[in-house]
């Protein structure tokens, strides 16, 4: 009688609910273990996407549930983290997982003033944000923080300049203050202006993290992103490499492929609607290869011969770049904002 052999079999990536379950689980328990502070950032960056979307379902939410019964002592050892602690308490309470935490939690958010310690007007504006999810955004005394957030993102020739703090200090007002797409931020022409500056930049630099932040924040301002940005970022994700298992290394592009399903999310598309097996997952994409540097070294190379003019400038910087740097400067070329932009990038 021949002899079987048991060949080990590899677990099968699934689609659907199922590889949206596969995901979610992954997150909570096998790509980082609750006591690393990683854990908390992409956990809470998870679900806040499922959440705002209003794709997250209660029965994604399961792989959760003894993380979700021990944030409240997790948040009495670790109140430095509780932006973190309580934006995961609210969402998984939105989305449906049952039980009373982030109410008792942001109540004592409130009572110790931990809003108070920050010294980011950011860090402000989301601890506010989270407060007032169970109505205690008052708490939060700070009259001109308003005021101060909108002159910071006004400024538009701040975000002309490679700067990425500024750039997603930008996306992440413009997400605060419109309560995630749910209401009119009001911002004017201005803001605008500096969002589609900041897209540029990110755009030259093949950033796709922040181009889709860029995205999602027009969304969120009333305004349609250029649709050659979105195909830009849409394409960059089909670059995405998964690894599983042993292949699964960190750190990765995780937040890179989240921002641009999150994009794509509010599109329309289904969020997750890749293959995903059980087990920890990472991402992997290119790392940016734009043609910013080489722009910018030409400009700077010119010296007192730079000019503020576009048309001045263009000749001598398209001698300086290749085929593929010259569709991405194309790209750039047919925002209506670009002039107005290379102003102020090309410092004369």
């Amino acid at each position: 009688m021949a002899e079987i052999i048991a060949l080990p079999t590899r677990p099968r990536a699934t689609t659907g609910a199922a590889g949206q379950a596969a995901l979610v689980a992954s997150f909570a328990h096998a790509r980082r273990g609750p006591d690393d502070v990683l854990w908390l950032k992409e956990n809470a960056e998870l679900l806040n996407v499922l959440e705002s979307t209003g794709q997250g379902r209660a029965d994604l939410l399961t792989p959760y549930e003894a993380a979700f019964a021990d944030l409240p002592a997790r948040f009495r050892f670790f109140p430095q983290y509780y932006r973190f602690l309580l934006s995961i308490a609210l969402d998984l309470e939105d989305m449906g997982l049952p039980g009373d935490v982030a109410g008792p939690m942001a109540a004592q958010v409130a009572r110790a003033g931990l809003a108070q310690a920050e010294l980011s007007d950011l860090q402000r504006a989301e601890a506010r944000r989270l407060l007032g999810r169970r109505g205690l955004g008052h708490t939060v005394r700070d009259p001109g923080l308003d005021d101060r957030l909108r002159a910071f993102i006004a400024r538009s020739q701040t975000f002309a300049l490679p700067n990425r703090k500024a750039a997603y200090e930008l996306t992440h007002i413009l997400f605060y203050l419109s309560e995630y797409g749910r209401c009119d931020p009001g911002v004017g022409p201005e803001t605008i202006r500096s969002l589609h500056f900041a897209g540029l930049v990110a755009l030259l630099e093949h950033n796709a993290d922040l181009l889709a932040e860029i995205c999602i924040a027009l969304r969120f301002a009333r305004v349609t992103p250029p649709p050659a940005w979105e195909a830009w970022v849409s394409a960059r994700r089909q670059t995405v490499r998964m690894g599983t298992g042993a292949q699964a290394v960190l750190p990765d592009s995780y937040h890179e492929w989240l921002m641009a399903e999150w994009m794509r999310g509010l599109g329309g598309a289904a969020l997750f609607a890749g293959r995903y097996g059980p087990g920890r997952i990472s991402f992997h994409m290119p790392p940016p290869d734009g043609p910013l540097r080489d722009i910018s070294r030409v400009l700077i190379g010119l010296g007192g011969a730079r000019k503020g003019a576009w048309s001045r400038m263009r000749p001598h910087i398209t001698v300086a770049l290749d085929p593929t740097a010259m569709a991405t400067l194309a790209l750039a070329e047919r925002s209506h904002q670009f002039e107005a932009f290379f102003s102020y990038f090309a410092r004369a």
